[in-house]
């Protein structure tokens, strides 16, 4: 057999996998979107739980009362408004003493603030985006849903390994073949999945802050914030969607928000949180 058919009959094995793990394990995002989740719930949770826990061996929590006090505000906001785990108490909210604009939240009913974050996001509603999106990840399952799809892209590459190691290609060959493949899994299905999942996460996120009475269009004056710290990878090559791309998404769902902010507003969803 040819290099360029042991090639293709691969690439066919590969597929076959992920076909398989599909039609056994499909689940449905909020977007409607079909999804791959091999793992069980309680599993996804310990994981966040245990990852969590190594974050705060890692990272200092801030020492800055009232920038705890102000994120824990936005947090008791937002949670009200999830499908389930609603309760701010079952959270773990934290703040930490970093640089870096970032935050997160992990299924176990975690979530994280960096302080660098509050350079760009400069009110309360930019705040409320950057959680809601995070949230959003949890609410979806984008977890799960991502480790399932490193585990059907690794499992076919391991019948793609079986498959070149009976064949008279040269160990180079092979390797070159291998890596190849690996360059196509990353950059045709996990990366593009990933960017998804943040597009998604953007627009679960706008429903989520703006059901919880912050103001959905802050959201787009955040990205602009954003856009204008530095540039970033293109988009491609990037499991973030562009500043450009979000703006564009954000602005199309926007009537949508702001029905639900002003039905929140009119239910007296009010907040106040104030650095």
């Amino acid at each position: 057999m040819s290099l360029l058919k042991k090639l293709r009959s691969t690439v066919h094995l590969i597929f076959g996998v992920c076909i398989v793990s599909v039609v056994s394990s499909c689940a449905t995002s909020p977007e409607g979107r079909s999804q791959l989740k091999l793992l069980p719930d309680d599993q996804i949770n310990s994981r966040g739980v245990q990852s969590f826990e190594q974050i705060k061996q890692d990272t200092p929590e801030s020492q800055n009362e009232n920038m705890r006090a102000y994120v824990q505000c936005i947090a008791n906001a937002i949670i009200p408004q999830l499908d389930e785990d609603n309760n701010p108490a079952l959270w773990e909210v934290r703040v930490f003493a970093d640089d870096q604009a970032n935050a997160f939240a992990l299924p176990g009913n975690k979530s994280g603030v960096y302080e660098g974050l509050l350079k760009y996001a400069v009110n309360q509603h930019q705040v409320a985006a950057v959680m809601g999106h995070e949230l959003a990840h949890v609410v979806a399952q984008h977890g799960n849903e991502r480790v399932s799809d490193q585990l059907a892209a690794q499992a076919g590459l391991t019948i793609a390994a079986i498959a070149l190691g009976t064949s008279a290609t040269s160990d180079d060959n092979k390797a070159l073949i291998l890596a190849g493949l690996g360059l196509g899994v990353q950059y045709g299905v996990i990366l593009p999945f990933s960017r998804t999942h943040e597009s998604e996460a953007d627009l679960v996120g706008l429903d989520l802050m703006a059901s919880s009475g912050f103001d959905p269009r802050e959201s787009v004056k955040l990205w602009q914030n954003m856009a204008r710290a530095g540039a970033q990878a293109p988009e491609f090559l990037s499991t973030h969607p562009s500043s450009t791309t979000r703006i564009k998404d954000l602005n199309a769902r926007m009537a949508r928000a702001l029905d639900s902010y002003n039905k929140a507003r009119a239910q007296n969803r009010k907040p106040d949180c104030r650095l």
